[in-house]
């Protein structure tokens, strides 16, 4: 008897391990689906956003506009405030020259949605009375961001209009404007058009 209770009982022990060990077995299965699960829709994000990424902006189809104009500040120096059709971000070169002696005063500045601002341009004792050519150009496209450049092409191919000229470094081509500004109470006699720059209130 007391063998056989003693084989009752080994019997009995190994039924609960084996019961315990398929418990854990199950559970583990269990969990697999859930993080297959997590790791497809991890991939399916990851895969969705070069979408985004790979969305191209169109050429530019109209000719560029170019246009501003000069404010002079209390202190006489000057302000270019300006409007184009040219894309965001895009980035222009603003110079005033004092045509009499041929001093350049320089600004880079970006554009916004359809305007731009430079300035303010001169020394800081004020710009002297006479007139000054104050021009705006689109510097070329190998420095342009990467969203203008798809605007206007990697060469500037894009650009078209009366504006439009070939870069003088060979670089492809580039838009321009430039007005001829007065500053003093008395321009001097020319056939030229110059625009006379007003004091700002």
């Amino acid at each position: 008897m007391t063998a056989w209770y003693r084989r009752m009982g080994i019997l009995l022990l190994a039924t609960l391990v084996t019961a315990c060990s398929g418990g854990d077995n199950g559970e583990t299965r269990s969990s697999g689906p859930d993080e297959a699960s997590q790791v497809t829709r991890s991939s399916e994000t990851m895969a969705e956003s070069p979408e985004v990424d790979s969305e191209e902006l169109e050429p530019m189809q109209s000719p560029v506009e170019i246009d501003f104009t000069a404010v002079l500040l209390e202190d006489r120096r000057l302000m270019v405030e300006g409007e184009s059709n040219l894309p965001p971000s895009a980035q222009l070169e603003v110079i005033v020259e004092r045509e009499l002696s041929g001093v350049r005063w320089r600004s880079r500045t970006d554009m916004g949605e359809g305007n731009f601002s430079a300035g303010p341009f001169g020394p800081g004792s004020g710009l002297a009375d006479g007139e000054y050519r104050i021009s705006v150009q689109l510097s070329e496209a190998a420095v342009q961001p990467r969203s203008v450049r798809e605007r206007i092409g990697e060469q500037g191919e894009h650009l078209s209009g009366p504006l439009v000229s070939t870069s003088r470094h060979g670089l492809g081509k580039v838009a321009s404007y430039a007005q001829r500004f007065m500053v003093g109470d008395e321009p001097r006699r020319t056939h030229d058009q110059v625009n006379v720059v007003e004091m700002e209130e």
